[in-house]
């Protein structure tokens, strides 16, 4: 989930056309955490095949992913690595959540309060290493191309982002801002008719002049509220006293109460990447995609074939982002 800076955040809402001939590095566990979360049938049980076989990452990432190439965006996805051991206690905090929540979805389902049910089950997805892997594999095979990480998915993306191998960050969690990403696009593959799931799009620079803060600060400000690496934060401090405390100056007399201090720093600011890596985009392979969802998972050929009609249709002219920066 990351730390919540949307109400530091100078946030822009933006259309699909308006990334046109955009290169978009994709948090690739994000999102497939979110497949899993949300696709899902009426009684929030997940897509499975009939083997059991979980396939609501599989139909999100090549449905969903289908309309940002047919939008013209040129998307690649960037897989976590090796999480650091400062992040272990946010991971088992996690799974204490998604195992009382599948008790209240089992729960639910004997009552038969299908609403209820739903609910719950959106909080019990698991990503294994075998859905990962497929995942991969169903990249490949669509002709995007995927980056392994060796920590951090968002620190990596961040990276490449600054490098100029691609244009933004798309993630939900707002800590792509903390790894230095220039832009962050949230709602990305989630995008729907709600309000709160437009897509946004957040320019650092944009962001910290508002501020009046650098990075730095900004990584200050995050460990106060609490991030990932150290849960709760400063006790009694939420975003508003954090930016007045980092502003004024005030920071020093507040950073012996953050553990480890420097080590949760400079996992944000000098951060483990990998610089062995290729961004190379090709023709979808049709035979390899029928393989994995078709004969492997049973998905509807008439609709894979649909799919990839609309990979290979060329999008016609939309406008850019000039009006907004």
């Amino acid at each position: 989930m990351g730390v919540n800076l949307r109400e530091l955040t100078i946030r822009h809402e933006i259309e699909l056309e308006n990334l046109k001939g955009k290169k978009i590095a994709i948090d690739a566990f994000n999102v497939l955490f979110q497949f899993l979360a949300i696709i899902r049938q009426r009684d929030g049980q997940p897509l499975v095949d009939s083997k059991g076989n979980v396939t609501s990452h599989l139909s999100g990432l090549f449905y969903r992913t289908i309309n940002l190439i047919e939008a013209g965006i040129i998307p690649c996805f960037v897989f976590d690595g090796r999480a650091p051991v400062e992040k272990a206690a946010t991971q088992e905090a996690r799974e204490v959540v998604r195992e009382g929540a599948r008790a209240k979805f089992a729960e639910a389902l004997e009552k038969g309060e299908l609403e209820e049910a739903r609910k719950y089950s959106q909080q019990t997805s698991r990503l294994t290493r075998e859905m990962v892997t497929e995942a991969k594999e169903l990249l490949s095979a669509m002709g995007l191309p995927w980056v392994q990480a060796m920590a951090e998915g968002e620190a990596q993306a961040a990276w490449m982002a600054n490098k100029g191998d691609v244009w933004a960050v798309a993630s939900q969690d707002y800590d792509s801002l903390l790894f230095a990403a220039p832009r962050l696009i949230r709602n990305l593959t989630i995008s729907g008719n709600k309000k709160d799931q437009s897509i946004e799009l957040i320019d650092l620079s944009e962001t910290l002049n508002f501020l009046q803060i650098d990075v730095a600060g900004l990584v200050n400000i995050a460990l106060l509220i609490g991030t990932d690496y150290n849960p709760g934060g400063v006790q009694g401090i939420g975003p508003k006293t954090a930016i007045k405390i980092v502003r004024e100056g005030k920071f020093e007399e507040y950073k012996s109460k953050i553990p480890n201090y420097q080590r949760l720093k400079d996992l944000f600011l000098r951060h483990l990447v990998s610089r062995d890596y290729e961004l190379d985009w090709k023709e979808p392979d049709a035979a390899k995609i029928k393989e994995i969802m078709c004969k492997r998972h049973e998905f509807s050929e008439e609709r894979i074939d649909a799919g990839l009609k609309r990979i290979q249709a060329k999008p016609e002219k939309q406008k850019g982002l000039g009006e907004f920066f």
